[in-house]
């Protein structure tokens, strides 16, 4: 049976700014964008709960809000929120934002148990908004219109309607974005009808997707990278099944596909192996967003940094990583420093730590690259090492071996009387290199380079090189169907573990006698 999806009135709705003037405006003032958001966030909300709470409303008429801002209102985590959000689900209002909620953002576990975040209808706006801006940036960067005379593949995230909670729909962002989507995108842009998308089971979806586009005149693709090689493989497969065919690569199935829109994870991992997969000239654009509002964007396709998008509906602070220094706001961050960023939104998060990692490549105008999870760190023996280094060491190897991988996690090697401390890498190499001992020698040279921690501890011969252990092709898909209770486009795989838990499990499944 389709979905029956309510349609939101977009007509209720202000119309919306030009995307294009709304990036000029920021980039041209962005510490007075910033400054003008947080005092409409402060006004808008003086009424509520958490506005009474913090003074909002002289927050908002101060002479200098963002000191005050910074002054009243503390940094907050989910648990500080836990209890209000379950109130928010019931129908309460004028808690953290005015008005009720009818959308709510699964970020990470279940709905029951993990982070639901709250969407306010002004929030979903912005998030259209931004959606459009990555789209009409890309087609003033290239100036050629021919992406938009064939389909948009868009591969959302599953939704439903709230079992516990009537007339409220939950789940992952970019599935309760897909409800605001114009009208006209929807119907004569997007490939994919909503009853194909909406299948609850992930595996029959891609393969219902296969089989309703693999003859189609696909020109432009959005999904989750770490997803895109599994279906590009499915697509392969079912053309040659279908036609008798032998081809290799999509481009061959699909000549006219120009661009890939990325977010959900970092591209940089999956880049080298789905250009081998498409196999003819494609654009990349990446966006940073998570389920408490957009960040940034790739204004310049295949750029290795991106626009910090300023007025998406989001106040922006940073705190170093470190504890180096304050919590600042953006006129105060520098290049080259981790920071833990801070949101304050149009859905009522205030000062909220979303648990991502960022670091700026240039302050004029503000650009950044994502360096990880807060929690992605390796540092059992005082090694230090984030996610943000072991990827680009892993992205070298690939790049100097010729292999190519679909997944990877990292886990301590324990201490023993018979063995130094480590770490064990297990990869799903969707192309193994030639020599694994060369591939393990060029992680462990470029760690020593850029990590002073790691050197010191392998200069002392305290720490091994890191062991590599290839995992048979979909381990990890069956390791998240174990683990979780359903697997969707967002679904991610922990990259760093301090414990041998996810490790030891994945080694069983893949049949690694270790």
């Amino acid at each position: 049976m389709p979905f029956n999806f309510p349609v939101i009135d977009e007509a209720r709705w202000p119309p919306a700014i030009s995307p294009l003037n709304v990036i000029r405006a920021f980039k041209e003032d962005p510490v007075g964008t910033q400054t003008t958001l947080l005092r409409k966030l402060t006004r808008k909300a003086s009424h509520t709960e958490w506005g009474k709470r913090f003074g909002f409303g002289e927050i908002s008429g101060s002479p200098d809000p963002v000191r005050l801002y910074r002054e009243r209102v503390p940094i907050h985590k989910y648990d500080d929120y836990r209890s209000d959000v379950e109130r928010i689900r019931s129908g309460e209002k004028d808690i953290i934002w005015p008005g009720e909620f009818k959308h709510f953002a699964v970020s990470s576990g279940t709905a029951s148990a993990g982070k639901v975040i709250p969407l306010s209808k002004d929030m979903l706006d912005v998030n259209r908004r931004f959606t459009m801006a990555v789209a009409m940036a890309y087609f003033e960067s290239v100036a050629d219109p021919s992406f938009l005379f064939g389909r948009l593949l868009s591969i959302p995230g599953r939704i439903e309607d709230d079992p516990t909670h009537p007339g409220s729909w939950i789940g992952e962002v970019s599935g309760l974005q897909f409800l605001v989507t114009p009208a006209v995108i929807r119907k004569f842009y997007q490939a994919v009808p909503k009853d194909i998308l909406f299948l609850p089971n992930w595996e029959q979806k891609l393969d219902a997707i296969v089989e309703h586009t693999y003859d189609m005149n696909i020109r432009a693709v959005a999904m989750v990278p770490s997803w895109a090689p599994v279906l590009f493989r499915k697509l392969i497969a079912h053309h040659n099944r279908v036609w008798q065919d032998s081809v290799t690569t999509i481009s061959e199935i699909w000549p006219n596909l120009e661009v890939f829109f990325s977010g959900g994870v970092a591209l940089s991992s999956y880049r080298t192996l789905l250009e081998g997969q498409i196999g003819g000239p494609v654009n990349f654009v990446e966006n940073y967003g998570a389920s408490e509002g957009y960040v940034s964007f790739q204004d310049i396709p295949n750029a290795a940094d991106m626009l910090v998008h300023l007025n998406t509906g989001v106040f922006f602070e940073f705190e170093p990583v470190d504890g180096s220094g304050p919590r600042v706001s953006i006129e105060s961050v520098q290049t080259g420093i981790r920071y833990r960023i801070l949101v304050s939104t149009c859905s009522g998060l205030w000062v909220y730590e979303i648990g991502d990692v960022v670091k700026f490549t240039s302050t004029d105008p503000y650009r950044l690259v994502v360096a990880g999870r807060t929690n992605e760190v390796l540092d059992t023996y005082g090694e230090a090492v984030y996610g943000d280094e072991a990827r680009k060491a892993l992205e070298k190897a690939c790049a100097e071996t010729g292999a190519q991988t679909t997944n990877y996690h990292i886990a301590p090697i324990p201490i023993s009387q018979a063995s130094l401390p480590g770490h064990e890498w297990l990869i799903e190499f969707d192309e193994p290199p030639a020599d694994v001992s060369a591939f393990s020698n060029i992680i462990d040279g470029h760690l020593q380079e850029i990590n002073r921690h790691y050197l010191i501890r392998r200069e002392a011969q305290a720490f091994l090189p890191p062991g590599i252990s290839s995992l048979r092709r979909g381990s990890f898909f069956e390791w998240l169907q174990r683990t979780k209770k359903r697997v969707s486009a967002q679904t991610k795989v922990p990259r760093m573990s301090e414990g041998r838990e996810i490790a030891d499990a994945l080694l069983k499944i893949s049949g690694n006698n270790t």
